[in-house]
């Protein structure tokens, strides 16, 4: 498989830099001052909605993929839009 392959790049963009980039968005987040309550809201709302005692990582971790999820949706637009105009 070629090193340029497209779904070579599209792996390690989804499986690599998408979960690094959420975890660094994350930690800058908290150290520019924003509230926890605020950077992880996903995440307590997740355990607010099961209505029973969830542990903390439950709320992290569910706040990691929601911001996994805006990073993948931002650069599958991003994407779109350099082949539209390729």
């Amino acid at each position: 498989m070629p090193l340029r392959s497209p779904r070579l790049l599209t792996a390690i963009a989804l499986f690599v830099v998408a979960p690094i980039g959420a975890a660094v968005i994350i930690s800058v987040l908290l150290l520019f001052g924003v509230t926890p309550h605020l950077v992880f809201l996903p995440g307590f709302a997740v355990r607010k909605a099961l209505g029973f005692h969830t542990p903390n990582a439950v709320g992290v971790v569910v706040t990691v993929v929601v911001w996994w999820a805006i990073i993948v949706a931002i650069w599958l637009a991003v994407r779109r839009l350099w082949r539209r105009t390729a």
